[in-house]
């Protein structure tokens, strides 16, 4: 059985994907908060950030982020959405998504795109 800090965790990512699945598929229209999972988990956020941190290595703020740009990298390489649309989908204002982007990827949504498709 596990321990309550790999529950935690396990727990955690199960519901930061079920929302990423929600938010892509209009379930959902906001980025939820890590105090809105910890008040889902019910714990305190600060509880969850250090079991979280304690357990992986990686705060609950790094492993949300990592797999909202896995997220925005595979509706990237989907050319049906449009680069406005993959931002308001994921709760960024487009400017804001593009700047976020580049900081995780170092290149733009545009030019990530374009690069994608180069080596499809």
């Amino acid at each position: 059985m596990a321990d309550r800090p790999q529950q935690l965790t396990e727990a955690f990512t199960l519901m930061v994907d079920q929302h990423l699945d929600d938010l892509i598929h209009h379930r959902a229209t906001e980025m939820w908060e890590i105090e809105q999972f910890a008040d889902l988990l019910h714990v305190h956020p600060i509880h969850l950030s250090n079991t979280i941190k304690d357990a992986t290595g990686v705060s609950p703020c790094g492993i949300y982020q990592a797999r909202i740009v896995k997220i925005a990298r595979q509706l990237l390489a989907d050319k049906t959405y449009t680069i406005r649309n993959i931002a308001l989908t994921l709760d960024f204002e487009p400017s804001q998504f593009t700047k976020w982007f580049r900081r995780f990827n170092g290149v733009s949504p545009k030019e990530y795109r374009k690069n994608h498709l180069l080596k499809s």
